[in-house]
């Protein structure tokens, strides 16, 4: 078997904008996957959905400080550049973009970009300003990569439709994609912030995605969401969850709050708990009632 070739990196705007512009030149499509690095198995799918979308694929990896609270784990988020690298070149990228922070916010850097509706509630309300520093970093990253499809987890749900209402109410001419969230075999849903957990923690913590699937079963269409919420939080906190933040019912596209199981349209069971030094977050789909519509 050939090796493959390192990944080309670019650092600076004018030399991405100059890549992709010779890229469409020759009449390719261009896919985007914006990640914060410490690359897992999640992020790789994003990269193979978007080389299944498009010709050519962007990687960018940047640590985000705006979107990062002053309490939240900044200094510590791993960073493994050259890994990524290698893990981006194996499953096909073409090219990493990788800006350092004077790059992205430059001195006199004053603009932000807010996006109301999806962002307020969920981790909206847990972590202020965090949705304002990822649709402020997502905007610049669709505008200097210019591409036709940019592809985001739905593990982080809340932040995929941020991003669509984003490039939607903005008429940015990208197409959003949404990958399945990818999991352990024992349901966990990987995260680069799963590093942090315990032996004994990492035992309990996909108890998260059992209490989800195990919800939507019981939640009936047009029935009060409150009970079963209330059965799932119990289940979390006695199996040794240090905090339930936040589980809740959604609409599917709005995330605005339900509270019941509605028949006629799908909805997002969303989950965010905190176990020992680590924030986990999770969600399932609710499909709409066999036959509605």
């Amino acid at each position: 078997m050939t090796a493959r070739a390192p990944l080309p990196v670019v650092r600076d705007t004018d030399a991405l904008r100059r890549t992709v512009a010779d890229w469409r030149a020759a009449g390719l499509t261009v896919g985007l996957v914006p990640t914060m690095g410490a690359l897992h198995d999640g992020h790789l799918s994003l990269v193979r959905l978007a080389l299944a979308r498009a010709d050519r694929v962007v990687a960018s990896l940047f640590i985000n400080p705006t979107q990062f609270g002053p309490r939240e784990d900044f200094a510590a988020y791993p960073r493994a550049e050259a890994e990524d690298a290698a893990k981006l070149a194996a499953t096909g990228c073409h090219l990493l973009y990788a800006p350092d922070a004077a790059g992205m916010y430059p001195a006199g850097f004053s603009t932000t970009v807010t996006v109301e509706g999806a962002s307020r509630g969920l981790c909206g309300d847990r972590r202020p300003g965090h949705f304002q520093g990822v649709a402020t970093v997502v905007a610049k990253l669709l505008l200097r990569a210019w591409p036709d499809v940019a592809v985001f987890g739905e593990k982080d749900y809340q932040q995929l439709q941020v991003i669509r209402r984003l490039a939607r109410d903005l008429d940015i001419p990208v197409a959003i994609v949404g990958g399945p969230t990818v999991r352990e075999s024992d349901g966990l849903a990987l995260s680069s912030r799963n590093a942090y957990l315990t032996a004994d923690e990492r035992a309990i913590a996909p108890m998260v995605y059992r209490v989800l699937t195990e919800a939507v079963d019981a939640l009936a269409p047009g029935h009060l969401a409150a009970p079963v919420l209330a059965e799932g939080v119990a289940r979390l906190t006695a199996a040794g969850i240090s905090e339930v933040e936040y589980l809740e019912l959604r609409d599917a596209e709005t995330l605005a709050p339900l509270e019941v199981r509605p028949a006629d349209r799908p909805a997002r069971l969303l989950v965010a708990a905190r176990l020992g030094r680590t924030r986990l977050i999770d969600n399932v789909s609710v499909p709409a009632a066999a036959g509605a519509g």
